[in-house]
Formats: C-alpha cells, sequence, structure tokens
C-alpha cells in the first residue's frame, strides 16, 4: 500500500513539503529514505490513506530517531525512540491507516 511522503534532507537541501508529498512504498522508504536521514535538522513525515502523520525525527548522536503520531485535537503527539532496525520494521508493518493505537509503545506528549 502506498503512503505518501514530505521531508527535509538539510545537508543535500532536498525538501519535499506535506501539501506536495510524493507516493512511496513502506519498502522504498525504507530503502531510498531512511539513510539519507543524518542531521538532527532532517525530517520524514509519512502520510496514511486517511491523512493522518507519522514523523520520524533523527538524533544521530544518539543513534535513534523519535518516531511520532501528532493529534492537533488532543494538541499532543504520541511517539517512541526507536533504533534504525526497529524504525525498518515499524515502516514495513504500518497499516493503511495509523493512529496512536496503531503503533505500539507510543506515550503521549502534551504540546
Amino acid at each position: 500500500m502506498p503512503f505518501r511522503v514530505f521531508y527535509l534532507i538539510n545537508r543535500s537541501g532536498e525538501s519535499v513539503s506535506s501539501i506536495s508529498a510524493v507516493p512511496m512504498s513502506a519498502r522504498t522508504i525504507c530503502e531510498q529514505m531512511l539513510g539519507r536521514l543524518q542531521s538532527e535538522d532532517d525530517y520524514l513525515g509519512i502520510i496514511d490513506a486517511g491523512d493522518t502523520v507519522l514523523q520520524v525525527l533523527p538524533e544521530p548522536a544518539q543513534q535513534r530517531y523519535y518516531v511520532e503520531v501528532p493529534i492537533e485535537a488532543a494538541k499532543a503527539s504520541y511517539g517512541r525512540y526507536v533504533d534504525r532496525a526497529e524504525l525498518e520494521q515499524l515502516i514495513r508493518s504500518l497499516p493503511e491507516h495509523f493512529d496512536e493505537h496503531s503503533i505500539p509503545g507510543l506515550t503521549y506528549r502534551p504540546w
């Protein structure tokens, strides 16, 4: 199932806005996008079929990523830290529609 992605890769200046998000499969996201997330200023957004966003924010110094589902109505995000292997597994197993309940281990973080 294809998702839509938006991103900023700081060192190369590449970016795609959420309005211009491009279709991409989970496999392609893992193969083509994750290795490019190398700076704390980089980010990746994955949009599901219902326009819910999963944000991926790298923390290279800690060799981890923060993944979160922002919920505007709740004025909060639900997220957790993962390593590269966990991130790939999470992306490859994303359902067509995701939320704070469909991704295991997310915790509430108010804005």
